[in-house]
């Protein structure tokens, strides 16, 4: 019983870091965008049409 509990607690542990993680990556790139659009008027549609664009000259063809 005591090393389930142990192996679920490392579980957990590893899980909520992960999500702790993703979620302050989110709201990084989120207030990027945000900024971007209210500073420059850059839409987060014209950063992925950049992106696309980018990732099109790059790749053999």
């Amino acid at each position: 019983m005591i090393p389930t509990l142990i192996i679920a607690w490392i579980v957990f542990v590893i899980l909520f870091k992960i999500l702790k993680t993703t979620l302050k990556n989110a709201l990084t790139i989120a207030a990027i965008l945000v900024l971007l659009n209210i500073g420059f008027g850059i839409t987060p549609q014209d950063i992925w049409h950049q992106i696309m664009h980018f990732a099109q000259t790059i790749s053999p063809n």
